[in-house]
């Protein structure tokens, strides 16, 4: 359950950082908040500072995938919070090789469910379905 809300920390985090436009050191208040309320555990910190600052990092590279694969929308279109989920799952998938890809897309749909609209994780689902790495033992894209 940990893990759970840690990365639900971590999507509160990029959608300030993204919606509201605030520099991590702001969006990291949520991280210290979580902790004093015990919401998380200090061993999740490091998890959460890398995912949030990986997601900001690649955002313009997951927005281009988010693109390519949102047949009918365009970027600006999608609910931030899609959006960011999204980003947040992509993340884990192609960069967090301990996230297995059916974990990272079954927590990037649960967030869909508890904050977006009401079939905003069949949406979430249809684009984390392009993301899947290779099965065939080629490296893959995450470590890139």
């Amino acid at each position: 359950m940990s893990r759970q809300r840690a990365r639900e920390t971590a999507f509160q985090m990029v959608f300030q950082m993204d919606v509201g436009k605030n520099p991590l050191n702001i969006a990291e208040r949520t991280l210290e908040e979580a902790l004093k309320e015990g919401l998380i555990e200090e061993k999740d910190r490091e998890y959460i500072i890398k995912l949030v600052t990986g997601v900001a990092a690649k955002k313009s590279e997951f927005d281009v995938f988010i693109s390519a694969h949102a047949k009918g929308w365009t970027l600006d279109r999608i609910n931030a919070i899609e959006k960011n989920i999204l980003r947040l799952s992509l993340y884990e998938i192609h960069y967090m090789d301990e996230i297995p890809y059916e974990v990272a897309v079954n927590e990037g749909i649960e967030l869909a469910k508890k904050y977006g609209e009401d079939d905003a994780y069949s949406f979430v689902n249809g684009i984390l379905d392009n993301a899947k790495p290779p099965r065939n033992g080629a490296e893959g894209e995450k470590g890139k």
